[in-house]
């Protein structure tokens, strides 16, 4: 990756020309706005593709957007002091992105995979809050749930054995992108490596194979190729994720 990749993307045009088929409008910031809102976000944002392993924005950089995301998952991530990379978070589809009123970057902004955003220049962003106490209130509340996440999450990581948190790590993924998949047939494609798998959930790449191969031969879930999974038994696999 290059900084010049947090510069280019997709086409982009204009929010009011897809907010209709929007397939997560009803769970992102704008399924609870007004009109008025909703139109004052149309007259600033654009549509932004990014292709996997394309930057949105690097760590320290100026902070010159905010946006929704449409499709694919992001990695937020920070570089220790010796140069390695932490992943310090994952973004879902009707996750907000960036931070108002932040005028540097805290961490880089990575697709994992392909990736499409609503847009918003954070200036533009930012004076929407202020004219709309409503808007402010809503992204208010979806930044207080990110922390609790980003709390439960830190729980995990300091409480839970390596089968929990792998356990929790899957049953989280399928939560997040087979929403709509029969409770019978969870089946989806993990957008991190088993390399990265280990890096978000403090464990070693070993570590996470021992697991997973584990899981598979109890039968609570198929590994079909690459990075699919298939959960079999969620019941039990959420059973594992609390108490080994």
């Amino acid at each position: 990756m290059t900084r010049g990749a947090a510069h280019k993307g997709g086409g982009e045009k204009a929010v009011a020309q897809i907010c209709t088929e929007c397939v997560v409008r009803d769970q992102s910031l704008c399924g609870s706005l007004t009109d008025s809102e909703l139109t004052t976000l149309n007259s600033i944002g654009r549509s932004r593709r990014l292709g996997r392993g394309e930057t949105l924005v690097w760590a320290g950089d100026d902070a010159v957007v905010c946006a929704n995301l449409l499709s694919g998952v992001l990695k937020l991530s920070a570089s220790t002091a010796d140069g390695r990379e932490q992943i310090v978070g994952l973004l879902y589809p009707a996750d907000f992105v960036g931070r108002p009123f932040a005028e540097e970057a805290e961490h880089s902004i990575t697709a994992l995979t392909e990736v499409e955003l609503c847009v918003f220049p954070r200036k533009g962003f930012e004076a929407a809050l202020e004219n709309h106490v409503h808007l402010e209130r809503l992204l208010l509340r979806r930044t207080l749930a990110a922390l609790d996440e980003a709390r439960a999450r830190m729980l995990m990581l300091g409480r839970k054995t390596a089968e929990e948190k792998v356990a929790s790590f899957l049953l989280d993924m399928a939560d997040h992108l087979a929403r709509n998949a029969p409770p019978c047939r969870t089946e989806f494609e993990l957008p991190l490596t088993r390399s990265q798998i280990a890096d978000v959930l403090g464990l070693t790449i070993e570590t996470v194979s021992r697991q997973l191969t584990k899981l598979k031969r109890d039968g609570l879930i198929d590994l079909p190729s690459g990075r699919q999974v298939a959960i079999r038994n969620r019941v039990a696999l959420k059973l594992r994720a609390e108490a080994a």
